[in-house]
């Protein structure tokens, strides 16, 4: 099966059913199979090719779902990008993948048409909404989705082909793209949708940006499972989001650990509010275990499933719900129909209890990097079998007896201190332990004497009146000696990334401008 099959096979089944919403704006599967292959007849009719790659600048709109399907429809690779990614960058991925056309929206023009002049690749614009700069050679998305006119398309290609290019930013450089072929996606969205047990009748609140896999993988569930996807722009005013979900009677919410503490802030929400949320899941970054604790309190009928992933092959593992009590600090074991093992640098699988980098198996994992050898070469590694490549995740990990897995930090997060190592992670977990700390972060600051010393920074919940010495007691009383701060920053908030997650890379800068 390829990926646009998921909508044509909605459509066929629930035509009249809402399958987006968007402001107010409500679409059903029927209208976003027929106008996404009209704006697939559009971009084949101005010289898109099986195999070109599309990139789609926008925010989270109803026309960016029309268009990664009619992409996927015109036989080509869809490219997302966040609305927020500067001329710079968005001009490196134009060239760097060679895109024939991108697809953006009026507001974000003048960027598109800036990154444009270092992209000779670029044949013509989709504009939606309006006009701007980019307009020249343009397709009107609007003008060429409206009508009643059923165009008759090729066949678009095979489960082999490359369905999406997502690039990732990694510890330097520019990002790198992260080739997903139709199968990959399929056995993805698949593995999720089976464990989260996604029905028809389900509705997804999203808010997170569909350039980012978390987003993006809940508008290709969705289609798959014949759902209704509500969309939203951000969580930058929770009330509001509250309010969507009563009016929408959603029953699945993707979180990141910063929505997760927002909402255990929100001094109004009671516990048992949203009856009708079935289930809550989390990844980008592991929710505290107290966290998860609060939630379940907050949210007493619903499911809460705590996960693991990685864009190089969307999702590594899932905590069932049921071992949420007994394993909270766990991200769980291996998504159906795939493996994650802990391993030593030989790739040797490591006996419960040791720590070792986690490796993944399976039909989801990438088929590399585009256009990077070096940096597949280092991602992907011979597998137990001959015929295979198993994904080194960077990520240092150790199983229990029972074979749940528990991340330790990654492997260029590791501090060492006093000749010992310190996943800040597990200095974290500790920090949010305290009541009060809503936000926190360790990175480790160059020390004449310790090699680096650990800083800890952190944001109080409203009304918290938590000190220096409060938060040293704390991790004193709770972790080994070498692993307990030697100074602590307090912050109104804490930076974050395009998709939710707090950075500790930008605190690391900060904190070392700060020390020159």
């Amino acid at each position: 099966m390829r990926v646009e099959q998921f909508l044509r096979d909605s459509a066929r089944r629930l035509p009249d059913k809402v399958a987006v919403v968007a402001g107010r704006d409500r679409l059903s599967y029927g209208d976003l199979d027929r106008m996404s292959d009209r704006l697939a007849a559009g971009m084949l009719g101005r010289g898109v090719s099986r195999g070109d790659r599309v990139v789609i600048f926008t925010d989270n709109c109803w026309e960016a779902v029309v268009s990664i399907f009619a992409v996927l429809k015109a036989g080509a690779t869809f490219v997302p990008v966040n609305p927020s990614t500067k001329a710079e960058k968005l001009a490196f991925i134009l060239e760097n993948c060679r895109a024939t056309a991108i697809v953006t929206q009026g507001r974000l023009a003048t960027i598109a048409a800036r990154a444009m002049i270092a992209a000779p690749s670029v044949d013509f614009v989709v504009l939606i909404g309006g006009k701007g700069p980019a307009t020249a050679g343009s397709l009107g998305f609007e003008e060429t989705v409206a009508g009643d006119h059923m165009p008759a398309l090729p066949p678009p290609g095979i489960t082999l082909d490359l369905a999406m290019l997502v690039y990732t930013s990694g510890s330097t450089g520019f990002p790198k793209g992260v080739m997903m072929t139709h199968q990959n996606v399929v056995a993805a969205a698949g593995s999720i949708t089976t464990y989260l047990d996604s029905r028809e009748e389900d509705v997804i609140l999203n808010l997170l940006p569909i350039s980012f896999d978390y987003g993006l993988y809940q508008v290709l569930m969705t289609a798959m499972v014949g759902a209704t996807l509500v969309l939203e722009k951000s969580f930058a005013y929770p009330q509001a989001i509250l309010n969507r979900m009563s009016e929408e009677k959603v029953t699945g919410l993707p979180l990141v650990p910063t929505m997760a503490a927002i909402l255990l802030q929100m001094r109004d929400l009671a516990p048992g509010s949203f009856p009708h949320l079935r289930y809550l899941t989390n990844t980008a970054a592991a929710l505290p275990p107290t966290h998860i604790m609060q939630l379940q309190v907050l949210f007493p009928f619903t499911r809460i499933y705590s996960m693991y992933g990685l864009t190089e092959c969307k999702r590594c593992t899932y905590l069932p719900p049921e071992d949420l009590a007994e394993h909270p600090d766990s991200v769980g074991i291996a998504i159906p129909g795939t493996e994650a093992y802990v391993a030593d640098e030989e790739g040797r699988p490591v006996a419960p209890g040791i720590v070792g980098e986690l490796h993944i198996r399976g039909p989801h994992v990438m088929r590399g990097y585009w256009e990077n050898p070096d940096a597949t070469d280092r991602a992907l590694r011979p597998g137990p079998y001959p015929w295979e490549k198993v994904l080194r995740t960077g990520d240092f990990f150790r199983a229990d007896e029972e074979g749940f897995l528990y991340f330790i930090g990654r492997r260029d997060d590791i501090i060492k201190t006093r000749g010992e190592k310190v996943a800040p992670k597990e200095v974290e977990t500790a920090l949010y332990g305290l009541a009060g700390i809503a936000e926190a972060a360790v990175v480790g600051v160059p020390d004449p004497v310790l090699g680096h010393a650990i800083k800890a920074v952190v944001a109080l919940s409203p009304g918290s009146q938590i000190t220096e010495k409060d938060v040293l007691r704390h991790c004193a009383a709770n972790l080994e000696d070498f692993m307990v701060p030697k100074m602590v920053e307090f912050r109104d908030s804490l930076p974050k990334t395009d998709s939710g997650k707090i950075s500790r890379r930008l605190i690391e800068e900060e904190v070392m401008e700060a020390a020159e």
